[in-house]
This record gives structure tokens, sequence and C-alpha cells, in this order.
């Protein structure tokens, strides 16, 4: 079947639940928190996905992990909820909290090609155990009672499309609401082209919304995989870092970069949003991932850029932080 698209902007749903448009945060391992995925609805997504959660974690109550993962602001609606892990009845307990802290869907992550989540038996190492993988997306829906869709691969090595295959049995045999591909395999990580002729035949192929990921940085690929795939929408992921008006710009309410003024003002919205989300101390620490990506798109001479960030790097505090944005600013 093949999911007729007409725009962007088109608005959709996915699994009941109605989205405005086909621009989607993408799951961002470590990063996706509440106020990042606030900033992305802030400049249009339609949806918005959390970083992966550990499902051991959400079980056992970890008091971190539901305390600052399972957070969800009130505008940041609809939002899905990514769990990953390896044991079905963990799953169904992980996925019945994440629904009464408020998810609207939930996602599980079955394409991380990372070793320590791999040698667990999640992420990709779902690829080469299917049936473990239909009994973890039966039990997230069976825990939560809320549509639930799955991020995957492609497969695990070259010429591996165990992934199509695995996408046929989760909405066959598990009843998915959706699946994300990312049309690399695992041992790509996040390089290589991406096989969006793959992407197309699942469009095709199957009675759900298919999503696609990887190696849509800017809008002209993101506008170009959602022609080429047919998908039933775009998921941003490393593009999106530090660039919320990619959202903007895939919508149509920008055209051209955002100004040095804009980029400084966005970056005191996030230093805000760190601070309210882990406290001042943590958030110095916690926003040194941040700051290269602003400091990019400030542009500027190289050397002036690696001096910035070099300051930022070892800044004690966020005020520190501040003080070394406003030279900037004069």
């Amino acid at each position: 079947m093949t999911w007729m698209t007409t725009a962007l902007t088109d608005s959709w749903t996915l699994g009941g639940v109605p989205i405005s448009n086909r621009v989607v945060l993408a799951p961002l391992a470590g990063i996706g928190n509440w106020f990042v995925r606030l900033q992305a609805k802030r400049y249009g997504a339609g949806l918005v996905v959390s970083e992966m959660v550990s499902s051991f974690a959400v079980h056992h109550r970890n008091e971190r992990t539901c305390r600052e993962l399972l957070r969800i602001h009130p505008d940041e609606h609809p939002v899905s909820m990514q769990l990953f892990g390896h044991d079905p009845d963990v799953m169904a307990s992980a996925a019945e909290r994440v629904a009464a802290a408020g998810a609207d869907l939930i996602d599980l992550n079955m394409g991380c090609p990372v070793p320590k989540v791999c040698k667990t038996g999640a992420g990709a190492a779902l690829l080469d155990d299917p049936d473990n993988a239909v009994a973890l997306a039966r039990a997230a829906a069976r825990g939560s009672g809320l549509p639930v869709t799955v991020k995957l691969r492609t497969g695990l090595r070259p010429g591996d499309v165990s992934g199509t295959a695995l996408a046929r049995r989760l909405v066959d045999e598990a009843g998915v609401a959706g699946i994300s591909i990312h049309p690399r395999h695992a041992s790509q990580r996040h390089s290589g082209s991406p096989d969006y002729a793959l992407v197309r035949e699942l469009v095709e192929e199957l009675p759900v919304p298919v999503l696609v990921s990887g190696g849509l940085r800017t809008a002209a690929q993101a506008r170009a995989a959602f022609e080429r795939t047919g998908a039933a929408g775009v998921l941003l992921a490393r593009g999106s870092l530090g660039n919320p008006w990619l959202f903007e710009e895939l919508l149509g309410g920008r055209d051209g970069e955002p100004t040095g003024a804009e980029v400084l003002a966005e970056l005191d919205w996030v230093i805000a949003g760190a601070r309210q989300h882990v406290g001042d101390e943590r958030a110095a620490r916690y926003l040194r991932k941040f700051y290269p990506w602003y400091v990019e798109r400030l542009g500027g001479e190289r050397a002036v850029q690696k001096a910035l960030l070099a300051g930022l790097q070892t800044a004690p505090t966020l005020e520190a932080a501040r003080e070394l944005f406003s030279r900037t600013r004069s």
C-alpha cells in the first residue's frame, strides 16, 4: 500500500493519535530530554520522540531515570517515549509506567548499533532475534494500552535485510502502529549512503505508516528522502542538533539561516531549560556537548570559534558560559 502524501505540512494520524505535520524529532540518545523536545515543538515539529530509556531502569524505578527521562512538558504533546530492552515482562512493566507519565505513544528501539546496548540483547541485536522482538512489541502494547511503534535498521551488516523482514513481522504479528527505519545497516553507524529504495518497498507493502530517518542533515536532503520513499514522515536527528530552525524551514516558515542574534537568543533558552532540567551545577557540565552545535551555527573565523569552545568546555558555571557568549554579542 502506498501512503499518498502531498506535503510535509499535511496532518495525519499514527495509531489514532492526530499529528499536525510530517516532520518529527527523532530519538537522540543522551540528548532528547523534555526541553530538547519542547524546542523542536516550538519550531513546528508535529511529533517528538524521547531519547532512548532503559526499560530495566524504569521497571526498577531508578530515581534519576524516572525523574528526568520520564518528564513530559505539557506543551510537547503529542510525544512518544522510546524504550529499549530485551525482556518482555520488564518491557510491559516499563511501558505501563511510561503511559502513566503521560506519553501518547511508545517507540521501541530495535536499531541502536552501540555495542553496550547490543550485548544485552537490545537495540540492533534484536534483528537477529525476531521472535523476542515481536514479544517485546506485544508486551509494550499490553503494558501501556498505547500505540506502539518501532525504530530499526535495515540489517546488521552489508547485504543483510533482516530489518525489513522484522518490520513485516512486527506489523503482522505484534500489530505495531508504525515503523521508523534508518536505511543503513547497523555496522555502518551513521556513514555511507542510506538505501531509500528499501524504505520505498516497505512503504508500498506495509499497511501502517513508515517514517524515514538517516542522512537528513539539511532541508534539501529531508525533502528528497520524503519524495523518493513516499514515507509518512521524516525523522530529524543529527541535522537538528543546534539547528531547530530546520523544522521551521521544512514547514515553510523560514527561508535562510538564522542570524547570530537568533542563535544566541536560542542558546539562552537552552541554558534556561538545562538549568530547570538538572540544576545549575550539573547543567554547566551537561551543556558542554551542546555548545559546539551553536558555536558552529554562529559562524565566524575558525580561530575565534576554537577559542570560544575551549573556554566553554572549561567554564565552571552557567554564568561563566554566559559571559563568554556575551562577548560574542558585543
